[in-house]
């Protein structure tokens, strides 16, 4: 997936989760975050984010950042983008796991959540939650950054759905690459991590893969290991 007039800043901080400020050619800008995460060992007062201007002459901030520099790792931090980048990749054979679908399409309703992905193969009918990580530590990957009783809902659904009969999936979309494996994050919330030892218990298939990252870019890249310990 491209982005169209990308532009680097240099990020100042964060008064809230929806917006930050951010230097742009040595002027202060407030801008949009596309993600309510906490990133917070991204965003980083001095450290270098990209942003992309806004299409909508009626939005109130001109830009959306969408990646940052972790030193030397460039992390696309756009929350809106995962589901995106899965979808294509399923449309166009990029997961071993789910390949030549009859169908497919963006969000399904199955009891009291909505699932991102729906497909069917044939006879069989299956749904993927999407989610995406932007959090590492020495080349682990983890999610999620904060505390998400929606996560650990979906899980829940997962279950059921599989318990129904149709195929289920959990992928975790890691927001860049060079990464050794994934694993949930005990330590921030316990509850998803039960909730994905459970799934995985049941039946539901886990999936992780990294992405292929630039500054004005990004693809699905590669399968990770993931450890449920």
């Amino acid at each position: 997936m491209k982005y169209n007039k990308i532009k680097r800043a240099k990020f100042i901080n964060r008064p809230n989760r929806f917006i930050a400020n951010v230097e742009i050619d040595g002027k202060r800008e407030v801008v949009h975050v596309k993600n309510t995460g906490r990133c917070k060992e991204i965003f980083v007062e001095g450290t270098t984010v990209i942003l992309e201007e806004g299409s909508n002459p009626n939005r109130k901030t001109k830009y959306s950042i969408i990646a940052g520099y972790k030193g030397d790792l460039l992390i696309n931090t756009d929350s809106q983008v995962p589901n995106t980048v899965v979808y294509d990749a399923i449309v166009n054979n990029k997961i071993e796991e789910i390949q030549n679908v009859t169908h497919i399409k963006r969000e399904a309703t199955f009891g009291k959540s909505r699932f991102d992905i729906y497909f069917e193969k044939g006879d069989k009918k299956g749904f993927i939650e999407v989610k995406g990580v932007t959090l590492e530590h020495e080349g682990v990957c983890k999610f999620p950054d904060a505390p998400t009783k929606r996560g650990a809902k979906h899980i829940y659904e997962l279950i059921e759905a599989k318990n129904q009969g149709y195929k289920s999936y959990i992928l975790f979309l890691v927001q860049m690459e060079g990464m050794k494996y994934f694993m949930p994050n005990d330590e921030v919330d316990p509850e998803f991590g039960q909730a994905l030892r459970l799934a995985y218990e049941h039946g539901v298939e886990i999936l992780v893969y990294d992405c292929v990252v630039r500054e004005d870019e990004i693809d699905i890249g590669k399968k990770l290991d993931f450890v449920l310990i």
